[in-house]
């Protein structure tokens, strides 16, 4: 038996909106992307399992008829999984909320440092420019080690 279309497609853009509000900045609307993704994740699940059929127990239901307890048992510890999370993502956004009057999620001090640099297309601090040589960074040159700095590459060779 095919899957149903409209369930694909139903949990195909319950996992794309879920994706979608994972990436945003407010812990709220992360929590609805998880919980979205989830249930698309738990639709998928159902989906794939086959076609329904009689309770899986010995002596009731023929062997042939019986549907698989497996994706519906995964199905159980997903949703109680997504209850974890949920649990605990409210409570961050709730802490957040007390602490700071908004539930947004704040850059970090060390990732815009690095941004900044990126931008500005520098190098680290600790690189001296004044050493002959560069460092040998990608473990391609003549260093024993890594980071050792080696003699400069003949640009022809390359």
């Amino acid at each position: 038996m095919s899957p149903n279309l409209v369930l694909v497609v139903i949990a195909g853009v319950l996992i794309a909106a879920g994706i979608y509000l994972l990436l945003e900045r407010s812990l709220t609307r992360i929590l609805i992307g998880v919980l979205l993704a989830s249930n698309g994740v738990n639709i998928l699940f159902l989906v794939v399992s086959g076609p329904a059929g009689g309770a899986p127990i010995i002596g009731v239901t023929p062997r042939e008829e019986m549907s698989d307890p497996l994706p519906q048992a995964m199905v159980l510890t997903a949703i109680v999984i997504t209850l974890g999370v949920t649990a605990y993502l409210l409570t961050m956004a709730y802490r957040s909320f007390q602490l700071n009057g908004h539930d947004e999620v704040a850059d970090d001090v060390e990732d815009a440092a690095i941004r900044h640099l990126a931008e500005a297309d520098r190098g680290s601090g600790s690189y001296d420019e004044s050493v002959e040589g560069h460092p040998d960074e990608i473990g391609q040159g003549n260093g024993d080690e890594e980071g050792e700095r080696v003699e400069e590459a003949d640009p022809t060779l390359r």
